[in-house]
């Protein structure tokens, strides 16, 4: 079918990570949020799910959030899906503006050198996102094809058209570009509950992408270990407290410190190797943080003072309207900006 008759049919986004989906549909005319919800998902099971064809998991659960979960209504079933960021490979290079005609050869250099996976086993894109006299910066983009198939496959077994695909972190990024001044050069920080991924967003682009296995759950282990008590009293320090002052402030530090040391210095090696790689591009010149993990207070003075940059959590929430719809609990509202980004996709942009 000719794709003019979709052009102007509304697109809804989903993401798919280990620990969760969500949705959400907006009314771009009027940054107005139709509808929205999440389920979250058993990380073992989701793991499971995504390398075996034969296992339902994730598209029961797909469905039990279609049929169950939603706040409001989905305007479409045409979807933008987001699939998990650690599941995926970004870095830019550059090659001389001569070398245009070898790109893809360069970019075939690059997953041999860096992308720990067979190439046949990836499906890889590139973008040229910036051109001088002198050189060509290349994004290079990667995505295991066992997850994406799996991805796919179950949303369109749910009831659902996938139009389109990209990393979490992208459309992350889309929403911080329009809202959290994005035109700086910015590192986010991503912390869900089981992972924390780490991007360079510039001019709009992502430019490199980096990951670790320490996410919001980790924090509350941290707590409850370090301070000896439940889970649930840890979860609340971890929400109400955090690294904000009080009586507890200390000894939550204390705990907080070994994993938010392992994610400051994965931020050093996304900043390292994007100074290194692309010497003659802007400075990073803040940190953004995100996700369901950043809900805790005093999380960016910490950041600020580790990498001596200022660190923040983001709040993009001012850009989107709930209208009429019950507004999501406020330390819930983080895991949803990378879904409002897959929804702010514009159906042009597909369908160009």
């Amino acid at each position: 079918m000719s794709h003019l008759f979709y052009k102007n049919k509304p697109l809804i986004g989903l993401d798919v990570s280990q620990t969760g989906i969500k949705v959400m549909s907006i009314n771009q005319k009027r940054s107005l949020i139709q509808g929205y919800g999440s389920l979250d998902l058993d990380p073992a099971k989701t793991r499971a799910s995504l390398d075996d064809e034969n296992d339902n998991y994730l598209l029961d659960s797909l469905r039990s959030l279609l049929e169950q979960n939603i706040v409001g209504s989905m305007l479409s079933d045409h979807a933008v899906v987001g699939i998990p960021t650690s599941r995926t490979f970004s870095r830019a290079f550059s090659v001389p503006t001569d070398d245009e005609s070898h790109i893809k050869g360069a970019v075939q250099i690059e997953v041999e050198r860096y992308i720990p996976m067979p190439a046949d086993s990836l499906y890889i894109d590139y973008q040229i996102v910036k051109r001088t006299k002198e050189k060509i910066i290349v994004v290079l983009a990667a995505a295991q094809k066992s997850v994406v198939d799996s991805v796919l496959r179950t949303v369109r077994d749910a009831g659902l058209l996938p139009v389109a695909v990209e990393p979490s972190i992208n459309a992350t990024a889309r929403v911080l570009t329009s809202t959290e001044e994005g035109h700086l050069a910015t590192l986010i920080v991503d912390i869900g509950t089981t992972s924390t991924d780490i991007a360079v967003l510039d001019e709009g682009a992502i430019r490199i992408t980096g990951s670790t296995n320490v996410g919001g759950n980790s924090f509350t282990l941290d707590i409850s270990s370090k301070l000896g008590i439940s889970l649930e009293k840890a979860h609340q320090y971890k929400v109400l407290n955090g690294l904000s002052s009080g009586p507890q402030r200390e000894k939550i530090e204390i705990a907080l410190a070994p994993s938010l040391k392992k994610i400051a210095n994965e931020m050093r090696k996304v900043i390292r190797y994007y100074s290194e790689r692309l010497v003659d591009e802007r400075t990073i010149e803040q940190i953004v943080i995100v996700g369901g993990g950043a809900n805790v207070p005093g999380i960016g003075d910490f950041f600020t003072n580790e990498l001596v940059m200022p660190a923040r959590v983001a709040s993009p929430w001012q850009n989107f309207d709930f209208g009429n719809l019950q507004k999501p609990n406020r330390q819930f509202r983080p895991r949803y900006i990378a879904v409002a980004g897959l929804a702010s996709v514009s159906p042009t942009e597909v369908w160009e």
